[in-house]
């Protein structure tokens, strides 16, 4: 099968991005020859493209993708040609029209779910429930904090915690996002760069701060956080949208009342084939119940990938973003 592929040959800017042609081999033993649908965008893309998360170069793009299987080569028995299926995990590749991968990177695909939806979220939908569901859940009635709430993940987990029956207070960077937060579940919403912000947080929740905050940020709302959340609660750093948060210093954390800090990766939660089947069957339950609502905010032609990235770094994105060969 002929497919088209973007790769970089060094790290920098979304101009690094190239495209190349190539003629895809049949699936060898435990692989799967997967024709994409829909290819979702997401901020680890970036990371690896500016040499944020280090990757061997010449390197591929993208690990979000659904689509059709077209063949499956030896030893492959749960995936059939014409099945829907969905990845998110092993080799970046998934900016791409079709492409080989491991049988084992591949989730199977329900009738409720098309496969726009399931490249839009399930990265995302992934993380959120690891972080809602193991990382650091929040127990109903309690207050949790999320940074960047208008964006992809950010939507989906005030939706998430409402549904659990968290009381969220989102913070987004402009005014024009207040209300999609709002829409989404959270009671308050404050401007990322209020001057006021931590007061504010301290009286939406009359002085006891958050149990949580789920920061895929990074830096720059790191300190906010630190302040946000009360005595023996805890900051799931997830992201570095803004930078990694580094030097981070011990007795900060213990004289704000002996706070928990942890840098969870999504693929530590889905590494065991259990872990990830279940975590991807309670992803679905929870859109096919209504509870979770997936909002594609913008799409773009597959290779207009480099300016699909410019709009997500400049935070011009809401909701989920999908690339479409």
């Amino acid at each position: 099968m002929r497919a088209t592929q973007a790769y970089f040959e060094q790290t920098g800017g979304p101009e690094v991005i190239q495209w190349r042609e190539v003629d895809l081999p049949a699936p060898g033993p435990g692989q799967v020859l997967i024709r994409h649908e829909a290819v979702g965008l997401n901020f680890i893309d970036t990371y690896l493209r500016t040499g944020l998360y280090p990757t061997p170069l010449p390197g591929g793009l993208g690990f979000e993708a659904a689509g059709v299987i077209e063949a499956v080569g030896e030893g492959v028995t749960h995936l059939t040609p014409g099945m829907r299926a969905a990845s998110f995990g092993g080799a970046p590749g998934a900016y791409a029209t079709a492409r080989l991968v491991k049988a084992a990177d591949l989730l199977p695909l329900p009738d409720t779910i098309d496969s726009q939806t399931a490249a839009a979220v399930l990265l995302k939908g992934a993380t959120v429930e690891m972080l809602a569901e193991r990382c650091a859940p929040v127990a109903p009635g309690e207050w949790a904090l999320v940074p960047a709430a208008a964006g992809g993940v950010g939507q989906l987990l005030l939706q998430w915690l409402k549904a659990r029956g968290v009381r969220v207070i989102g913070t987004v960077g402009s005014a024009d996002k207040v209300a999609t937060a709002r829409e989404c579940g959270a009671e308050e919403v404050f401007l990322s760069d209020d001057p006021d912000l931590v007061a504010k947080v301290r009286e939406a929740t009359d002085g006891k701060k958050v149990r949580a905050s789920y920061d895929g940020v990074g830096a720059a709302s790191w300190q906010t956080s630190l302040d946000c959340v009360g005595p023996r609660g805890i900051i799931a750093s997830f992201g570095n949208a803004s930078g990694p948060v580094t030097g981070v210093g011990l007795r900060e954390l213990q004289i704000r009342g002996s706070l928990f800090v942890t840098r969870p990766g999504v693929y530590d939660y889905y590494r065991d084939p259990a872990e990830a089947a279940a975590g991807a069957a309670k992803l679905w339950q929870m859109i096919a119940s209504g509870a979770v609502k997936v909002s594609v905010g913008q799409t773009y032609p597959l290779l207009q990938a480099a300016q699909a990235h410019r709009d997500l770094e400049a935070r011009l994105t809401t909701g989920s973003t999908l690339l479409l060969p």
